[in-house]
């Protein structure tokens, strides 16, 4: 190309942080780094990175239009995991979001249902929530806020400041307790919530977490995997709903023990030398106070500093 000759710019369909230029003869020009593509999301946050909604459902079709009306409309993608619903839960979720990804659970619990979900992703970050309508998709922003100021994976606490629940029994908050100060003092973090089903994370750390479980110790395995990895793990307040229709599968003596027996196993589990250690120190942060405006929520949140 000629010295000095203006070079037509034309950013192709590659992945936001890169584009190709095309050459006056039409041959594509080398590729170079771009500025993200950034999307408003908030009157005063914009995203760059993709974002995928993880839901594993068995038997939800009532609650599903509550859950998919507070998903916010800058999500890219809600992958829903079906465990062999016996009701129209798939014909609700197709018909209330054409767009979703329905995965069909080969084996049986929310750990494996997780799995699957996560496999079948493709957004730079990945939020879990329930289907039952005890996560609220308002607060989605809040995790992926932390996320891209700088976190590797985000817990939602509803014993954090600002946080709450409506639905926990007193059995499973004595358990929760017990088994949070266990996981604190055996792996040295400072969480302040154990066994909660609303985290997000960056998809690049799939393999540091590592996570195989079946059951409801998905959130342990994560949490703990996590702390070994040395991620940098924040956590923000949640509200936790009463179900909104139907009955639990959560069996609290019996999701108790197995989650005591995960506890104790990764205590002693030789760490994967294919899984890699990253240099940000173990133990769970907070963001700075800020103010967060939510297009979907009519609340700010604000985050508790250590």
């Amino acid at each position: 190309m000629e010295s000095g000759r203006a070079r037509p710019m034309v950013v192709s369909d590659l992945p936001n942080h890169q584009r190709t230029y095309s050459e006056p003869n039409g041959a594509a020009g080398p590729s170079e780094p771009a500025f993200p593509q950034y999307r408003p999301i908030s009157a005063e946050l914009a995203l760059a990175p993709s974002v995928s909604v993880v839901i594993p459902v068995k038997n939800e079709a009532a609650n599903l239009p509550h859950v998919f009306l507070a998903i916010p409309d800058w999500i890219d993608e809600v992958v829903l995991v079906d465990g062999r619903s016996t009701d129209d839960t798939l014909e609700v979720a197709l018909r209330l979001r054409p767009d979703i990804k329905v995965v069909s659970q080969k084996g049986a619990g929310k750990g494996d249902a997780l799995l699957a979900g996560f496999a079948a992703c493709s957004g730079d970050i990945i939020v879990a929530m329930d289907g039952d309508g005890s996560t609220h998709g308002s607060e989605i922003i809040h995790f992926v806020s932390a996320l891209v100021a700088g976190a590797d994976l985000v817990k939602g606490s509803r014993f954090a400041s600002g946080g709450r629940s409506d639905d926990i029994t007193v059995g499973r908050r004595c358990g929760n307790r017990l088994l949070l100060t266990l996981v604190n003092r055996m792996y040295g973090t400072r969480y302040s919530d154990l066994c909660y089903g609303y985290n997000a994370f960056w998809s690049r750390h799939l393999n540091a977490l590592g996570m195989e479980c079946d059951g409801f110790e998905v959130e342990t395995l994560m949490s703990i995997r996590a702390a070994k990895a040395g991620l940098r793990i924040h956590e923000v307040p949640s509200h936790e709903r009463p179900r909104l229709n139907g009955t639990s599968n959560l069996r609290a003596i019996k999701d108790g023990w197995r989650i005591l027996r995960v506890i104790l196993r990764e205590k002693f589990r030789r760490p994967n030398p294919f899984i890699p250690k990253y240099p940000a120190a173990a133990g769970v942060g907070y963001l700075e106070p800020v103010r967060i405006a939510a297009a979907d929520a009519n609340t700010d949140v604000d985050l508790e500093s250590l």
